[in-house]
């Protein structure tokens, strides 16, 4: 495309507002090519860059734009503002989906498109009023290249559903107690630090849930702490939706996985611990063996397991072994990114849904086209990530992700259950041909309140287990993971036994964990 070639309101607008990057508005721009009768929103929508709402808001502003130009043109001439600002037929809109950019401004006048945007609380909602008048003196188009980069997308906040919360900015001091709550919940080795509008803040120690100070906390003292913990846009997203994932950096305390939300009493948050840096299998008291899940290079492999179980962290020193070993590169999608990986061998991209991208969905349709020989899920949370997840397996990637499914049948069983019944047969072969290993963990308390270890249930993919899959015999796989020793699989009852034996973990706390409760003979 040549240097000289005009760039459409539409595609400047979609970057200025961060919806796209230069490059996909530079990809789009090729495919629709010189004299293409093929609109740009069209094709943007087409490519998954930006949804029909989306689209819908870009049309709004593009049309205030070009309103407001011929307002202004109108006021110079003499004319009723109302007589230049009425669109002509051509450039009216009734289907988002097939519209197009507004035709170019006449030569004689500015050019509407070199008028700046100025950047919106949320790019998906642009204000009418956003846009400052166009340039006094016509300037050349720009080509794709030279439009600057944008940071993260902010967050998308939905305004005609939004809840309209009032939420007060926070100060100083509550930035200082916000940090010493979440520092004094490290110091106590808290996995999670819980702040609560009307009631004292709460710590989770080894499971177990303490009050971290006597005195409760006043509602608006709460809401001023959590409103500490965000941002510009994420408190304006919390306002707008009544609930945020998010992650928060505390220079010399740690980093923390939050989620903040609105209940009746007011605002409140919970801080989960992240390490700052990728944890070893080592560390985790985790069995060396499981190292061995990192040398596919094609096909799935799920941790799973109850909230608050350690999936996250498990998944976390799996990538990290894979960074360290090959020379491939990894993305990850998470919501919000907890651990980070630097590049070591690998090339790491870490993808956050809601801001680096629109969702998981999204993220992964995109993630085909990205070359990744690795790609990293945080969560399987719904029937479309799953199918795009067993996609990406099938077609030679290598998948991570975690799953909140309590054992290794039923993680099977609610991969197959997601989708419809008349598309079970065919998902049950996807899954036998795509499924490599399945890890299924609880965490469970030591003898004497020494803390907690982990406790799995292992289940590989063989021949065998792969045709009880695919002829839907799943009840049958118990019996093929208890048999199944020699080849690196045990159920989570062999697993609670082996820590009774050990003398680990008491025989009580054992059998309040194991589904099959006579296997546990230590």
């Amino acid at each position: 495309m040549s240097d000289k070639t005009p760039i459409p309101v539409l595609g400047r607008l979609a970057v200025q507002l961060k919806l796209i990057t230069p490059d996909q508005l530079a990809t789009a721009l090729r495919e629709q090519g010189p004299g293409s009768e093929t609109r740009l929103g069209a094709i943007l929508v087409e490519r998954g860059f930006i949804n029909e709402r989306q689209l819908e808001k870009l049309m709004t502003v593009q049309r205030d734009l070009v309103a407001k130009h011929r307002a202004k043109k109108a006021a110079a001439l003499g004319k009723p503002a109302n007589e230049a600002a009425a669109p002509p037929r051509s450039e009216r809109v009734s289907k988002p989906v097939s519209a197009g950019p507004g035709p170019a401004a006449p030569k004689q006048s500015p050019p509407v498109a070199e008028a700046p945007v100025r950047e919106a609380p949320s790019a998906a909602s642009a204000p009418v009023g956003a846009a400052p008048e166009a340039a006094p003196a016509p300037q050349p188009a720009p080509a794709p290249q030279a439009v600057a980069a944008p940071p993260a997308q902010p967050l998308v906040i939905d305004e005609e559903n939004s809840l309209r919360l009032s939420i007060a900015p926070p100060t100083d001091a509550h930035r200082e107690r916000l940090h010493q709550l979440l520092g004094d919940g490290v110091q106590s080795g808290a996995s999670d630090i819980h702040i609560h509008a009307g009631a004292t803040p709460k710590q989770r120690v080894d499971g177990e849930l303490t009050v971290m100070s006597p005195t409760p906390t006043p509602v608006d003292e709460a809401e001023a702490l959590v409103a500490a913990a965000l941002r510009d846009d994420e408190r304006a997203y919390l306002a707008a939706n009544g609930e945020l994932d998010f992650c928060l950096d505390v220079p010399g305390v740690g980093r923390f996985r939050g989620n903040a939300y609105r209940q009746q009493r007011g605002f409140d948050a919970t801080f989960r611990s992240i390490s700052p840096k990728p944890p070893t299998l080592e560390e985790l008291g985790l069995p060396a063996t499981l190292s061995k899940f990192t040398e596919y290079h094609q096909g799935m492999v799920l941790i799973t397991g109850p909230a608050g179980c350690g999936k996250s962290a498990t998944l976390a020193a799996l990538v990290d072994k894979i960074n360290e070993e090959r020379d491939e590169h990894i993305l990850t999608v998470e919501d919000p990114i907890e651990v980070i990986h630097p590049s070591k061998k690998c090339l790491v991209n870490q993808r956050a849904a809601g801001r680096h991208t629109a969702s998981f969905a999204r993220a992964l349709r995109g993630a085909l086209r990205e070359d990744p020989d690795i790609i990293v899920i945080g969560e399987l949370r719904d029937l479309e990530t799953i199918s795009l997840a067993m996609t990406a397996a099938e077609t030679g990637h290598f998948v991570l992700a975690t799953l909140h499914t309590n054992n290794a049948v039923r993680t099977i069983n609610r991969m197959i259950g997601a989708f419809p019944s008349a598309e079970q047969g065919q998902v049950r072969t996807m899954l036998s041909d795509s499924l490599r290993a399945v890890v299924s963990q609880r965490l469970v308390p030591r003898k004497n309140g020494g803390g907690r270890v982990p406790a799995l249930e292992i289940l590989v993919l063989n021949r065998a287990i792969s045709n009880l899959v695919r002829e839907e015999k799943t009840v049958q796989i118990r019996s093929a993971i208890q048999t199944g020793k020699n080849q690196g699989m045990c159920l989570l009852e062999q697993s609670l036994n082996d820590l009774v034996k050990e003398g680990v973990v008491d025989k009580e706390v054992a059998l309040r964990f194991a589904e099959e409760k006579k296997l546990i003979t230590g």
